[in-house]
């Protein structure tokens, strides 16, 4: 079976898929589109507890009171929840958080496979971690190879690429 994207993708009798013609530098996904999709998912990690901070005000909360109430509390919480499920559930079954579905990018294992939820996990906790420890010289490897590919990448065999819109 051939995608859009020139790949063929067969099946073995393990039921493992076989990547065949797979150019990471062809499909690249560009550092700008990253970072946009970075973005959007920092925005969705921030609307709960932004909005219950406006909520607390709303009902005649302010200063301290705003900050050590319960509804911010639950705001904060509720952020933490959703920011783990796209930073880390979401990757681990899709290759794709709610940032890179709406961009159409997608994490991929480099030799063109599924990257697997172990991969995934240690990308996205450890690669991020040492990444940013480098100041974020990391990010920067992605903007000066033909790869696109950050320290994050690298470490854990993966690759950032154009893929659907949607979850398959």
């Amino acid at each position: 079976m051939t995608s859009k994207t020139g790949m063929q993708v067969t099946r073995t009798r393990q039921n493992s898929e076989l990547v065949v013609n797979f150019d990471p530098e062809r499909l690249a996904a560009p550092f700008v589109l990253r970072c946009g999709a970075l973005l959007i998912d920092y925005i969705v990690f921030l609307v709960v507890p932004v909005a219950a901070m406006l909520l607390g005000r709303y009902f005649g909360n302010d200063g301290s009171r705003l900050i050590g109430s319960s509804l911010s509390d639950s705001g904060w919480l509720i952020a933490l929840l959703v920011g783990g499920t796209n930073f880390l559930l979401l990757p681990a079954f899709s290759g794709q958080s709610i940032g890179k579905m709406i961009t159409g990018i997608k994490i991929i294992r480099s030799d063109g496979r599924h990257a697997g939820i172990g991969r995934i996990a240690l990308r996205n906790i450890l690669g991020y971690i040492l990444t940013l420890a480098s100041f974020g010289i990391g990010f920067l490897l992605s903007v000066l190879n033909g790869s696109g590919r950050s320290l994050h990448d690298y470490l854990f065999g993966t690759v950032v690429i154009y893929a659907d819109r949607k979850l398959r």
